[in-house]
């Protein structure tokens, strides 16, 4: 059997909650709002590295969790 090296929780306002989802590798959330589907995955693979796919019109990042930390403290230019 694989090494759990994360695991995921899920929870929305209608009190549902999938928790203690066991991952190796990566693991991805999808959100689906009518056509529109909003990924968000995680990898660990050799360091932490974060994507997130805000539907098919924008363009993802995707880059380690220190790089978007950075960037969403304005240390680093999203362009």
């Amino acid at each position: 059997m694989s090494e759990i090296r994360m695991t995921a929780e899920v929870r929305t306002d209608y009190d549902c909650e999938a928790v203690g989802l066991p991952s190796e590798r990566w693991a991805e959330a999808v959100f689906s709002i009518g056509d529109v589907e909003i990924v968000v995955e995680v990898s660990v693979e050799d360091s932490i590295i974060v994507s997130i796919l805000p539907g098919d019109e924008l363009a993802g990042w995707k880059g380690t969790l220190e790089g978007l930390q950075k960037t969403l403290k304005g240390e680093i230019s999203g362009r």
